[in-house]
């Protein structure tokens, strides 16, 4: 598959519109380390709420979302739609407390919410862990994506693909620090969400396929299917029951944090304003569920239908390395039937996520292994000029890392697997810390560690010739851990009264679980309300679902169903407006 010159041009111009923008906030962002990781605090909900949706969209998402479609049905997507209840939450409980900490990173929470030397190495330890080695891990996995998306389009290998990558992600990272990456998030998501509706529009054009009314009619009606086959217990009990009932909370996920955290939370921190980080976290919801999912889903189902097995993709690209081939493949696969001028349109989109996901991560890291550790362990009392500038060498070294461990990512799939249950069965603890005032630092050190044994205790099994299904596997390590941190919680040395109080007045949780603070710290009750949040949470998930499930039926074919998902729509709608003018009208106007 070869580009002509117009499909380059494209793909330059898509490179020289987001990257003047990046050069133009060079000058802003290297001012001081607050405007290099959280833009001065200054950005606007839509901003936000647009880089949020623009990194979660990278080159590994639709090929994910293909392969998803393609081993069980449409209904697989729970496995990620499960989040939004994660999402909502954030959206109506935490987004408001977070800004409201004034914190540069969620790590600084630590130190902020408990006292003594568990909260600081749990800051140190999770400022390593996650900004070096699990970060660099996820960006090696999208790294992987973008080569064999590269390998399919472009016939380049590897090597090749990861240096133009590497030099592309380092300048817009490096040189403008968030505020480039926020803004080149904006341009890069309009790119990127155009080639998709193109890439599902002439997906659908192919003769296999014969439009929306060959699609569905032409397929079986358990792969379009929105919800799994209920005769087959063991799906319905893994793709939805379990996501649904307890993998949403209690399972750490990038940019589905129970609570919040990692760049979401980075985001919400940069905020101008707490109305600012809520509403902006809550368009990110809206956008990442309803509004993506179906352009992915049609190219997938389209797949099927021209690419029935794996050997026919294999047959139809000789040339693409048989090793790389599986069913993610089948997105790309489906982009090389793009005319000309989309299929540059195309290149660019995926260039566009793959440069907005990769740049968020590297200043994302960036920021932990920077303010969090080298700033708080190794060189305190710095200039701001000195901490930026050893901020942007750091991009560059977490970029190499990444690049270098791209070449053994599929040889560690399993150790990525392992890596993401250590934080299986935290979510609670996560969600709690801010209600409750016993959860204390060492509850936290009791997690990582109960989560980390019981997932290699697991990994151990399986290594014994043990099959384990992992729905078993997921439910014991979050009872395992549940049962450690609470224990560690009621056991071991509470946080300080002062770092509470202080807490608290910062802050100001609501709910019982902070009374007897309250009264120590001689303030008034917190200007929010579980209850008024908890309806707020009910009609948002109402909300989006509504919209991502009327949004298929009405592409299905089915108007009766779709009609009144579009009434859910727009009352729960009506109902989220209400909540939080609710929501304003207790808050008071210094902190909106």
């Amino acid at each position: 598959m070869h580009l002509t010159s117009l499909d380059w041009w494209i793909v330059a111009l898509s490179l020289v519109v987001a990257f003047l923008p990046a050069l133009y906030m060079a000058k802003r962002g290297s001012a001081n380390t607050a405007e290099f990781f959280t833009s001065g605090r200054a950005a606007p909900w839509w901003l936000i709420g647009i880089s949020m949706v623009a990194t979660t969209f990278s080159t590994d998402t639709p090929n994910l979302v293909t392969n998803l479609v393609r081993e069980k049905g449409v209904a697989n997507n729970w496995a990620w739609w499960s989040f939004l209840l994660t999402g909502m939450a954030t959206v109506m409980f935490y987004a408001r407390m977070w800004r409201r900490s004034g914190v540069l990173t969620d790590l600084e929470f630590y130190e902020i919410r408990y006292s003594g030397k568990a909260a600081t190495f749990v800051r140190g330890f999770r400022a390593v862990y996650l900004g070096l080695f699990f970060n660099c891990v996820i960006m090696a996995t999208v790294n992987l994506a973008a080569a064999k998306i590269a390998n399919m389009l472009l016939g380049w290998p590897m090597t090749q693909t990861l240096l133009v990558c590497a030099v592309i992600n380092v300048i817009f990272a490096g040189v403008s620090g968030l505020w480039g990456v926020l803004v080149v998030d904006l341009v890069q998501f309009g790119i990127a969400m155009t080639g998709s509706f193109a890439a599902a529009y002439y997906a659908l054009q192919r003769p296999e396929v014969g439009g929306l009314s060959g699609l569905f009619t032409r397929l079986d009606p358990s792969v379009i299917s929105l919800l799994p086959n209920f005769s087959d217990w063991t799906m319905t009990l893994t793709v939805l029951i379990l996501p649904i009932t307890v993998q949403w909370w209690s399972v750490w996920y990038p940019g589905a944090e129970p609570g919040g955290g990692s760049y979401i939370a980075q985001r919400m921190l940069a905020s101008k304003s707490e109305k600012d980080a809520l509403i902006g976290t809550l368009f990110f919801n809206v956008a990442h569920y309803a509004l993506r999912s179906w352009p992915w889903i049609i190219v997938a189902l389209s797949s099927i239908l021209v690419f029935p097995n794996l050997s026919d993709i294999g047959a139809a690209f000789p040339y693409v390395d048989k090793a790389l081939i599986g069913h993610d493949m089948a997105y790309p696969a489906m982009l090389t039937f793009l005319p000309v001028g989309f299929l540059g349109l195309m290149v660019a989109g995926m260039l566009a996520a793959y440069v907005s996901t990769i740049a968020t991560h590297l200043n994302w890291g960036t920021s932990y292994l920077v303010h969090d550790f080298y700033r708080r362990f190794l060189k305190p009392g710095e200039t701001e000029r000195h901490y930026v500038t050893v901020g942007r060498l750091m991009t560059a070294v977490l970029m190499v890392f990444a690049a270098l461990l791209t070449y053994v990512i599929e040889t560690a799939s399993r150790g990525f697997t392992l890596l993401l249950s250590v934080g299986a069965g935290t979510g609670l603890l996560y969600l709690l810390r801010w209600y409750w005032w016993r959860v204390n630092a060492w509850a936290e050190v009791a997690a990582m560690i109960g989560s980390f044994l019981t997932a290699v205790g697991f990994e151990v099994a399986r290594k014994m010739g043990h099959a384990i299904p992992d729905h078993v596997s997921l439910l014991a390590t979050v009872a395992v851990t549940s049962a450690v941190w609470i224990t560690a919680a009621f056991l071991a040395p509470a946080t300080d009264k002062e770092t509470l109080v202080k807490f608290y007045r910062l802050v100001r949780p609501a709910g019982p679980g902070w009374k007897h603070v309250q009264a120590l710290a001689g303030v008034g009750p917190s200007p929010d309300s579980l209850p008024q949040a908890m309806l707020g949470w009910v009609l948002g998930i109402a909300f989006v679902y509504s919209a991502l499930f009327g949004a298929g039926s009405f592409l299905y074919g089915n108007t009766a169903q779709g009609s009144v998902f579009a009434v859910v729509f727009v009352l729960s709608g009506w109902g989220v407006v209400k909540v939080l003018q609710g929501f304003w009208k207790s808050t008071p106007a210094h902190d909106r």
